[in-house]
């Protein structure tokens, strides 16, 4: 395990999956990210990793030869190296192997790099690609926050907060792929509250966010947390039933759609890098 803080927050980060576990304020005392009760959920913040989500038939299509990934990819259940860190930064790669070329037969070098700063945390993603060959891929996170922070607050008494938008269109989704159909949630104040219900029939995708900013806040005091974004084409948001946490999730990706050809080069969102290139995305935790 991996420990970072600073004179605010106090971290910590399996080298499985380079998951953070823990994001804890010195201040309030407060821990931030889920629990990992496997009675609900076992994970606190996987990266997804080379895929979003499901694909459909668990299968997809590369120059002809057909490949199986499981659901959100490989890189969440892999030992990650330690590059470099500090006091209050770290950085984690992860690259191909014999064992990851069967499924996904691409040279890579996955970087995620943490960093404190004050009261916020900022995930890094950087991907590198080795080869002369172009690199296809999708990448996204997948936090999952304390709701409520504390004792004597209900589910219900949490909202999510957004700073751009007052209308909410989100697809459905049918047997883990995304649905043509799509619903609308009109906003009051640009909050959505938070209750069990609304995740009973899996994640809220977003195809068209214009929020850059998501807050998970509550009625009862001021305790709460800012996610900001940049460069994330997609939006997922998701609890296990009847679990109080709520994840943001960024990603550069999707599950494939019901209609899908499962072509690897035609999957919605798949991010491609020339040879010797390399693509980063970021995210920031701000705690108060």
């Amino acid at each position: 395990m991996i420990f970072l803080e600073n004179e605010h927050l106090e971290v910590s980060i399996a080298e499985k999956g380079a998951e953070i576990q823990k994001v804890k304020s010195k201040t309030t005392q407060l821990s931030y990210l889920w629990n990992g009760d496997a009675d609900y959920w076992a994970k606190f913040s996987p990266i997804l990793f080379p895929i979003v989500g499901a694909l459909k038939g668990g299968s997809y299509i590369y120059k002809g030869q057909e490949y199986q990934l499981p659901r959100h990819g490989f890189a969440r259940d892999r030992e990650f190296s330690v590059n470099q860190i500090s006091q209050t930064e770290v950085e984690f790669s992860l690259e191909q192997n014999e064992e990851t070329l069967k499924m996904y037969p691409f040279s890579f070098k996955l970087q995620l790099h943490y960093q404190l700063s004050g009261q916020s945390l900022t995930c890094r993603y950087r991907v590198i690609n080795p080869d002369s060959l172009e690199l296809l891929f999708s990448i996204g996170g997948h936090p999952a926050f304390a709701a409520p922070l504390q004792s004597g607050i209900e589910y219900t008494d949490c909202y999510i907060q957004f700073n751009k938008d007052n209308t909410l269109n989100y697809h459905k989704i049918a047997g883990d792929l995304i649905a043509s159909e799509t619903e609308t949630f009109k906003l009051t104040n640009q909050q959505l509250p938070l209750t069990h219900e609304l995740f009973f029939d899996d994640a809220l995708v977003f195809k068209s966010l214009e929020s850059d900013k998501i807050s998970v806040r509550n009625h009862k005091n001021k305790h709460g947390l800012d996610f900001s974004f940049t460069g994330f084409p997609f939006f997922g948001i998701w609890a296990a039933k009847n679990a109080n946490f709520v994840c943001l999730e960024p990603w550069c990706g999707i599950a494939d759609g019901i209609d899908h050809n499962q072509q690897l080069e035609d999957k919605e969102g798949i991010v491609k890098i020339s040879g010797h290139q390399q693509w980063s995305r970021k995210w920031t935790l701000t705690c108060y």
